[in-house]
């Protein structure tokens, strides 16, 4: 390729994050400040990407390292499909831009043999300044290397991009550019991101437009203190990682039926779907066992190795819940859906008890149905979720310490394989305390009709 030919190509992807097209995703109109950002259209998943078994390697930089949007698609996949058996590994290194996980990618991550991988790079190959033909290029080079080495060892990859900035860092000293610079940057990162999983034929997870799109909505909605990108900048809170996490399951095809309960409220008879069973009923009450359970914006503390939003102190208009991002993307409706269904009812308003919490619905709603995981944030799977993600978290925690730490020691240099035979046994008790804690749970629902309506 002539230089002429290259500049021109560097310069037709820069144009299509600043130049509207038929083909763009079109920002919100209400919102002046999305107006420069005319972003590619993202590739769909339309199919279930992973499969039964799968080996699942998440691929990032100090973000992946926050260890949060890790935990929570990890959480989902073990709690939410766990007839999938899918087992996770996370891989974030502070700092690092995709040439440095490429060079360590055959070391910390390819011997473990993933079937499935997720990378999110671009935030330090960016380099907090206006977008450049050369960080294009290099990030370009270095995406594609790393997705052709997954493929050639047989990986499925899922080319994340990388999400937005609230501000200029502080560790930025002498700023080149504005927000809006640096956040037309990493659109232009994503951009070619798109490229490289159409031109690899692998998936891709929009990262930064349902990011930066949240961010605008949430300024209006909870006021400009809230942060999508976290207080520094660059490193989210937990609203901001529930985002990510939701581009990356989507991006994996996943669906969100966790369950739907089907209640003949004239018969007082329920059905369930696959992975939960009728255990008794009895007047408009069932008790139902599920070895499913629906993803939990918030949890009863169980004092976790990093700590979950608890219900009874969670702010939903605040950057540090799970519950706010959720009033951001359509999480619960794509991602989590447990149905409740109650049909042939007489009365024209039924109440809805579900563990210790109750709720009134109108009989039209209870016969299309209402998702008791949006419905009731604090629920009977709660306590049970917490104790999972508590040691989704202390595993996720030691993978950082074993790659960043144990892998780099003298002992990993004078024996790597040693090392490594000595410090998976050792992080196997931590995975199995995440399916010691897994199990199914009974709960109850009760059904009454309201008298006078």
């Amino acid at each position: 390729m002539t230089d002429t030919r290259s500049k021109l190509l560097f310069m037709a992807g820069l144009l299509a994050c600043q130049l509207a097209t038929a083909q763009t995703t079109a920002p919100e109109a209400a919102d002046a400040s999305l107006a420069p950002f005319h972003p590619l259209p993202a590739p769909q998943t339309h199919e279930l990407v992973l499969k039964p078994g799968d080996r699942l390697a998440i691929c990032g930089d100090s973000i992946t390292e926050q260890k949060m949007y890790s935990r929570l698609m990890e959480d989902y996949l073990t709690m939410c499909a766990p007839e999938l058996a899918v087992s996770v590994r996370q891989y974030g290194w502070s700092g690092e831009r995709a040439d440095g996980f490429l060079a360590r990618m055959t070391n910390d991550c390819l011997r473990f043999n993933p079937t499935v991988a997720t990378t999110c790079y671009g935030m330090n190959d960016h380099e907090y300044h206006v977008y450049e033909e050369r960080v294009g290029r290099a990030y370009r080079q270095n995406s594609l290397a790393i997705v052709e080495a997954f493929k050639a060892h047989g990986v499925r990859v899922i080319q994340g991009s990388p999400g937005c900035v609230g501000k200029v860092p502080s560790w930025v000293k002498k700023p080149n550019g504005t927000v809006e610079d640096l956040n037309l940057s990493l659109c232009q990162l994503r951009n070619i991101g798109i490229e490289i999983a159409e031109k690899e034929k692998e998936g891709f997870a929009d990262v930064f437009w349902p990011m930066l799109t949240a961010g605008a909505r949430a300024e209006r909605t909870y006021g400009a203190s809230y942060a999508i990108a976290g207080a520094d900048g660059v490193h989210p809170g937990w609203a901001g990682h529930t985002i990510m996490a939701y581009a990356f399951l989507r991006a994996l095809g996943l669906k969100g039926d966790i369950g739907t309960f089907t209640v003949d409220l004239r018969k007082g008879r329920l059905t369930t779907s696959k992975g939960h069973e009728l255990v008794s009923a009895n007047n408009g009450e069932f008790q139902i066992r599920s070895s499913r359970y629906p993803f939990c914006c918030c949890v009863e503390p169980v004092e976790p190795t990093a700590p979950y939003p608890a219900c009874a102190s969670d702010d939903p208009s605040k950057d540090s819940s799970i519950r706010s991002a959720m009033t951001l993307i359509p999480f619960n409706q794509e991602l989590n859906r447990l149905m409740l269904v109650g049909k042939h009812g007489k009365a024209s308003t039924y109440t809805v008890t579900w563990g210790s919490r109750s709720k009134t619905f109108p009989a039209q709603a209870l016969a299309r149905g209402i998702n008791l995981a949006q419905e009731f944030p604090l629920n009977p799977f709660c306590a049970a979720f917490a104790k999972v993600d508590s040691a989704v978290a202390a595993k996720q925690q030691f993978e950082t310490v074993e790659i960043k730490q144990r892998f780099r020691s003298p002992e990993a240099k004078a024996n790597m394989e040693q090392v490594v035979a000595q410090v998976e046994q050792e992080r196997e008790p931590l995975v199995a305390a995440i399916q010691a804690g897994f199990g199914p749970v009974t709960h109850t629902i009760k059904i009454e009709a309201v008298e006078g309506r």
